[in-house]
């Protein structure tokens, strides 16, 4: 088990936003983590990376799994003003004991990383001059320099065009396949039912969790008419 969480509850604002949540994460999974806007999606995103404490309740994390993180795009990532080699490689600074340069292990890790995500002709390419689905390639590609044992992505292909979004979705299944877990935000319950192996529904007035399977056959589930957007 990499991640659980029992009894979790997180407020915002002084507002209760996660409410008694208990679910938990196992090396391999897909977990897709869907629900309307205001429903606490990327509040517990936020609290699985130790960015937001909880109420009550407790949240357990493998201390042996490396996380990435690719948070939703803003503005300001659009013209941040580097090369896409300086951008990825700085996803190894988790690894970097306060030396003044980067090693060799860090350089080829972050050059396998852009392989895996079929960027390395953009090496020396200015970040804020791709397209958006190549600058989320590039975001992506810093996170699995950051850790290949688990990946939490908030809402990763907002803003893409469905071309771009749906070859997103194809090398996060590859790089699922490939061992690395994966904790999704998304809007599209149809993607969740097409990647996921397991889905988190959040609700103002209830939850779900469980496999993609369980989830289909859920009064939830069919509440939302399966794969419609929320």
């Amino acid at each position: 088990m990499q991640i659980s969480c029992e009894n979790l509850s997180i407020s915002y604002e002084g507002k209760t936003v996660i409410d008694n949540l208990s679910f938990c994460v196992n090396k391999g999974d897909y977990l897709c983590i869907v629900g309307e806007n205001g429903s606490g999606k990327s509040t517990l995103i936020k609290g699985l990376l130790s960015l937001k404490k909880a109420s009550s309740g407790k949240i357990f994390v493998d201390s042996k799994a490396k996380i990435g993180y690719l948070p939703q795009k803003t503005p300001t990532q659009k013209d941040f003003p580097a090369s896409v080699w300086e951008v990825v490689l700085s996803g190894t600074l988790n690894t970097k004991k306060f030396m003044p340069f980067y090693s060799r292990a860090q350089k080829k890790k972050a050059k396998d990383c852009l392989e895996k995500l079929n960027i390395l002709d953009l090496k020396k390419a200015c970040y804020r001059n791709l397209s958006g689905g190549q600058q989320q390639r590039v975001f992506l590609a810093r996170a699995l320099c950051a850790a290949e044992d688990l990946l939490l992505l908030d809402e990763p292909v907002n803003g893409l065009d469905p071309v771009a979004a749906q070859e997103f979705y194809e090398l996060i299944k590859n790089i699922n396949k490939s061992g690395t877990t994966i904790i999704m935000v998304t809007h599209d319950i149809s993607h969740a039912l097409k990647y996921g192996t397991h889905i988190l529904h959040l609700s103002e007035n209830d939850m779900f969790f469980g496999t993609k399977e369980e989830y289909l056959n859920s009064d939830l589930c069919k509440n939302f008419g399966g794969g419609k957007k929320l």
